[in-house]
């Protein structure tokens, strides 16, 4: 069979729709999608209100029970063939990420990419054993736990890296069992629903396992409330993951939260200053800044901050910012017109505060130049705050107790990353850093399907999606004790 057709997205099925076991008109109406580098429509879907995402859950309730009852490997098949899928019709489906999100190609192909390996790992997965023997504790007992799906599982996922972050919890919440309901964000509802829907619907994923409705702040409140949904995955930023917690809390639910960061780069003295601002570029520049994991503080001992600087700046000024259409850019739109106003205003704060603006600092439109800010000190937004944008903010430290310490010191806790000649120097001064993910000599965007993902403090919960954690977070535990007959009890 031949799973690459010459239009795999297939408009016409979708549109003004979105997916509620098929695809169908939505009680909120319709939305439009457009570029966020041209202002021109993308496409129109269904837009879904507290009332879709209440059917949405009742008609993944439903479904659940046959989902879980199937084998594991014929799970693992439908996930297997979703994946394949994805990787056979990708060029196609990079140019709708491309002018849905923003994202030059390369960051577009990644999307692919890693979406595929994410869909994979959640596949074998769902073939791993997930039970164990317990102690014997009174004759005539046999005891064993299990782990069991919840049931419908919630999803809500951001814009900035659509595919990926909400396949890798779809992938993991199906492999085990669960029903879904997904609320991609409104901004990107094609990459980050619409294509998934496509995918699992191709697969043959039964009717009703998973639902796509994009949706605004009311539909991820019905989420977070509904009583057919048992758990919910956020993606996004502190502020909306606070108040996802707290719905979810008062309503009993297990959630799962993935939130931003402020994450540091710390470069040794004994680093090679080519090298580390090689890794600082990337780290901060990289889809234009809006990745929870961006580089937003870049800890220099204080003998190189020149050094370091200077060459990230000589970076910055060779990455053109503009339509990614054209293939001729690195960075491509920021996301909204009230994104580029906040970037500016910490750009200015700092400025005015006595940071040096070595390069950038002034959009033009939806497009913000590479930027890198030198003298970044605690007071200042750009010290504080996640910027969601391609600022570099380089701040020379004394020692490393003193690097530790700044880092430390955050309210976030996401990634880290330690540049040193000397492995054993950077993981000593690493193993010290509050954070969720570590990575030695390398910069702080890194993320993989073989990985617990998630951060401390406001950078999440302490619950972690994909890798090892898929059966901790989208199962729990049943416990079963059989005895070979009933006996009577002196009652």
């Amino acid at each position: 069979m031949n799973i690459q057709s010459r239009s795999f997205i297939d408009e016409a099925r979708w549109t003004g729709k979105a997916f509620l076991g098929g695809w169908r008109e939505t009680a909120a109406g319709v939305a439009e999608v457009r570029n966020p580098a041209t202002a021109m429509l993308v496409a129109s879907v269904g837009i879904g209100g507290a009332a879709d995402i209440g059917q949405a859950a009742v008609g993944a309730y439903l479904a659940q029970p046959a989902w879980a009852a199937k084998l594991p490997s014929e799970r693992a098949a439908i996930l297997n063939k979703a994946a394949d899928i994805l990787e056979a019709n990708g060029e196609e489906l990079v140019g709708w990420i491309m002018r849905e999100s923003g994202s030059i190609r390369a960051k577009a192909q990644i999307e692919i990419d890693h979406g595929a390996a994410f869909i994979r790992h959640a596949a074998a997965a769902a073939v791993e054993p997930n039970g164990i023997a317990l102690p014997t504790m009174d004759a005539g007992r046999q005891n064993h736990a299990r782990r069991v799906p919840h049931g419908v599982v919630g999803i809500i996922s951001p814009f900035n890296f659509p595919l990926v972050l909400s396949v890798r919890a779809i992938a993991a919440a199906l492999a085990t069992g669960n029903a879904v309901v997904h609320k991609p964000d409104p901004r990107t509802p094609i990459s980050g629903g619409i294509i998934i829907a496509r995918l699992f619907e191709e697969a043959g994923l039964p009717a009703g396992v998973l639902h796509v409705v994009p949706g605004g702040i009311d539909a991820g409140e019905a989420l977070c409330t509904d009583a057919n949904i048992a758990m919910v995955s956020f993606t996004g930023s502190a502020a909306a993951g606070s108040r996802v917690g707290e719905l979810a809390g008062k309503h009993l639910k297990k959630v799962q939260l993935e939130l931003g960061g402020k994450n540091a780069l710390i470069i040794l003295d004994d680093a090679d200053p080519d090298v580390a601002a090689s890794n600082a570029a990337w780290g901060c520049f990289l889809h234009q800044g809006q990745i929870c994991m961006s580089t937003g503080l870049i800890l220099v001992d204080e003998k190189h901050a020149d050094a370091i600087a200077s060459r990230l700046a000589a970076r910055a000024g060779h990455l053109v910012a503009g339509d990614p259409s054209t293939d001729q850019v690195a960075l491509g739109p920021i996301i909204s017109d009230a994104q580029v106003d906040r970037i500016q205003g910490i750009v200015d704060d700092a400025v005015a505060k006595g940071a040096k603006l070595l390069a950038g600092g002034k959009a033009s439109g939806r497009f913000y130049p590479a930027t890198v800010l030198f003298g970044i000190e605690r007071g200042m937004r750009a010290f504080e705050e996640e910027i969601f944008g391609p600022v570099a903010c380089i701040a020379p430290f004394r020692d490393e107790e003193a690097a530790i310490a700044l880092v430390n010191s955050s309210e976030y806790g996401l990634a880290a990353g330690v540049i040193s000649a000397s492995v054993d120097r950077a993981r000593s001064v690493g193993e010290r850093l509050e954070v969720g993910h570590l990575h030695i000599n390398d910069q702080t965007v890194n993320a993989g399907p073989h990985a617990p993902f998630g951060g401390r403090r406001r950078s999440g919960n302490g619950g972690r999606v994909s890798g090892p954690a898929i059966w901790e977070e989208f199962t729990q535990w049943m416990w079963i004790s059989v005895k070979e007959q009933a006996t009577p009890y002196p009652f």
